[in-house]
């Protein structure tokens, strides 16, 4: 299924396909835990920036190789290129609109990433349909 998203304001505006009954991951670590992000996880190819490429500002910390992008304007962070899965791109699952009825939410412990994100990298694996 194609889902619409976008930050608060409008200004990014993207598609992501994705299965119709959606597993997100709920993180604890610091950053996620602060903002509430829920993660949808898929390859890039899945993903479609449709619009507001000149309104993304990003934000780096630790490692630098996790890209967290927020719209310049209304400052919410609808998607980003995460550490766990570089060749993918994790969805803010709250940014999407409407948001899809079957949802799984599964908790994943991001306070102790090292040992757990393994468990994350077949998410952004492209499979052919």
């Amino acid at each position: 299924m194609r889902y619409q998203g976008s930050c608060h304001c409008g200004a990014l505006q993207f598609e992501v396909e994705a299965a119709e009954d959606l597993v997100v991951q709920e993180c604890n670590c610091s950053m996620c835990s602060k903002v509430g992000y829920l993660h949808l996880i898929v390859p890039k190819e899945k993903f479609n920036l449709l619009k507001g490429q000149d309104n993304i500002t990003t934000y780096t910390f630790n490692t630098g190789v996790a890209k967290h992008t927020f719209c310049k304007i209304c400052g919410v962070k609808p998607f980003y290129t995460p550490r766990s899965n570089p060749d993918g791109v994790s969805i803010n699952f709250r940014c999407l609109s409407p948001q899809p009825r079957n949802v799984r939410i599964e908790p994943f412990d991001g306070q102790n990433w090292e040992a757990n994100a393994a468990g994350l990298a077949h998410l952004s694996q492209f499979e052919e349909p």
